[in-house]
C-alpha cells in the first residue's frame, strides 16, 4: 500500500483514535508491533495515518488491545472503506487544505451545530452573502478565488438537502443578524433565507438576543460535529491561520457543556423568527 504524503484531517483522526486505543491499554509502540507480528515503524505508520489500515487489522488491534467498546471499533471499521475521495477534491489545488478537510467532515457527521458570533453561518449563506464576504479578505482576493470560494461554500449546503438531510442547528448572536452584509437588499434576502431554513425538519435556527446580556464563551464561535460514536465528535474553530480541528475528550466535554449554556440562553425558533422578521422589516425601511 503506498504512503500517504498528506493525509487528511479525517485520516489523522482515524489514526489518533488507534494511537489511543493502544495507550488505554497501556502498550508502547514497540510492545503493539510485538503482538501483532510487525516492525515498531509500522506501528507508528499506522498512527501517523501514513498508510490505510483494513478492517481487519482494525479488529485485530482492538482484540489485543482489550478494548470492548464495540460501537467505536465498529465505526472505526466503517472509516477504513472510505478509499475515494468526495466532491471536495476538486478545489485541492484551489483553496486551503483545511476547508476540503471541512467539507468532509461535515459530508459525513451525524448531527451538526453552529455557534456564531458575529455572522451567519457558512451552511446558510447565500451566494450574494458569502460573495460579499470573501470580498472583504485581507489580502484581497482575485476574482476567481473569490467564485471558488462561493461555489465551495454552496455545495457544502447539500448536506442540508436530499433524502437523508444532516440535521443542523445554528445559534446566531442578533449581531450577526443586523449586520447588513452587501446592502439592504443583500441583507434582507439573507434573512429571507434564515425564515425559509428554519422552516426545514432538520435545521433549528435560534437567536441571542441582546438583551441576554454576556454569553458563555465570551463571543467565540465554534462548530461542533457528532460523529457515529460520541469519542468521533470533533470541534471545528476558525482562526486568522486556518482551520483547527480539536478532538481530545476534555476539549469536546468542554465544547458540548459550552454549547448546552449558550443554547441555554438564546431564544427558542419561533421567537427567533419573529426576531429575523423584524430584522428583515426594518431594513426594508431603511433601503432607499
Amino acid at each position: 500500500m503506498p504512503m500517504r504524503s498528506s493525509p487528511t484531517a479525517r485520516q489523522l483522526r482515524f489514526a489518533a483514535e488507534l494511537r489511543r486505543m493502544r495507550e488505554r491499554a497501556g502498550l508502547s509502540s514497540a510492545e503493539a508491533a510485538g503482538l501483532l507480528g510487525i516492525k515498531p515503524n509500522q506501528v507508528s505508520n499506522m498512527e501517523a495515518a501514513r498508510f490505510g489500515v483494513s478492517p481487519e487489522r482494525v479488529r485485530t488491534l482492538a482484540c489485543h488491545y482489550d478494548c470492548t467498546d464495540t460501537e467505536l471499533i465498529e465505526a472505526l471499521v466503517a472509516m477504513t472503506g472510505e478509499r475515494k475521495g468526495g466532491w471536495w477534491e476538486e478545489y485541492r489545488e484551489l483553496l486551503p487544505a483545511g476547508w476540503l478537510d471541512l467539507a468532509e467532515l461535515e459530508h459525513h457527521a451525524q448531527g451538526l451545530r453552529d455557534s456564531i458570533t458575529m455572522h451567519v453561518p457558512g451552511l446558510l449563506q447565500t451566494p450574494e452573502h458569502a460573495r460579499e464576504i470573501f470580498r472583504q479578505a485581507v489580502p484581497a482576493l482575485p476574482p476567481p478565488d473569490v467564485e471558488h470560494r462561493v461555489s465551495f461554500r454552496v455545495k457544502r449546503q447539500r448536506i442540508l438537502f436530499g433524502d437523508t438531510p444532516t440535521p443542523y442547528q445554528a445559534i446566531i448572536h442578533e449581531a450577526g443578524l443586523r449586520i447588513a452584509v452587501g446592502g439592504p437588499a443583500i441583507a434582507q434576502a439573507q434573512l429571507r433565507h434564515l425564515l425559509d431554513m428554519g422552516e426545514r425538519e432538520h435545521v433549528t435556527i435560534r437567536a441571542i438576543p441582546f438583551s441576554a446580556g454576556a454569553v458563555p464563551g465570551s463571543g467565540q464561535s465554534f462548530y461542533y460535529a457528532h460523529g457515529r460514536v460520541p469519542q468521533l465528535d470533533s470541534v471545528q474553530l476558525d482562526q486568522s491561520h486556518g482551520v483547527v480541528f480539536l478532538d481530545a475528550e476534555s476539549q469536546l466535554a468542554k465544547y458540548r457543556l459550552l454549547f448546552e449554556r449558550i443554547e441555554a440562553v438564546s431564544l427558542p425558533p419561533d421567537h427567533t423568527r419573529d426576531l429575523i422578521a423584524d430584522i428583515a422589516r426594518h431594513l426594508r425601511k431603511e433601503a432607499p
